[in-house]
Order: C-alpha cells, then sequence, then structure tokens
C-alpha cells in the first residue's frame, strides 16, 4: 500500500531523540502521528506549525545531531527538501 519503509513513526522519533533531537510535548507529537496515515507529512506539518500547541524541536548541543538528523530522515524516506527544512529549524532555534 505504498509504505515508504517499514520502520514506524515510534521508531523514528525514538531515532531522532537518541540522535540528540529533544521533542517537547512528545506525547502530543506520538498522539497526531498515530492517528495520521501519512505520518511523515502530518510530522512535517508539526514541525513546521507545532509551536502553537506547545509542539518544538531542538537539539541538546550535540554539534552531531544535523548530520545524525539527515541520516534518519533520509532512512525513514523524507524527501531532500523536507530534512533540509527540518534541520534548518533544528539549528535555527539553537
Amino acid at each position: 500500500m505504498g509504505s515508504y519503509c517499514n520502520e514506524s513513526y515510534a521508531e523514528f522519533l525514538d531515532s531522532l531523540k537518541a540522535a540528540g533531537v529533544v521533542i517537547r510535548n512528545e506525547n502530543e507529537v506520538r498522539e497526531r502521528l498515530a492517528e495520521s496515515q501519512r505520518w511523515r507529512s502530518a510530522f512535517m506539518t508539526l514541525a513546521a506549525n507545532g509551536r502553537t500547541i506547545g509542539i518544538e524541536f531542538s537539539v541538546d548541543g550535540n554539534s552531531s545531531a544535523p548530520t545524525a538528523v539527515q541520516r534518519i530522515m533520509a532512512a525513514h524516506a523524507f524527501p531532500a527538501e523536507k530534512e533540509a527544512a527540518f534541520i534548518a529549524q533544528l539549528t535555527a532555534d539553537h
């Protein structure tokens, strides 16, 4: 049915956290992604617009986090422009 990879949104979020990404209001993120059939699109929407509902993504100071995040997003079949947009947001918030 067109899934880009076998991993779930939960595995994706866990990978981001392991790479040093801090997710504020993580329970809300997980609930919203669980409800979405297209969790990648939902994630990008939350990353771009989630602050209004208390959702924020940042890095914990690990300078290698952007490189790790790029690898994780590529492994989960995010388009390159979405990777770049998310990483730019992470580094701008830093």
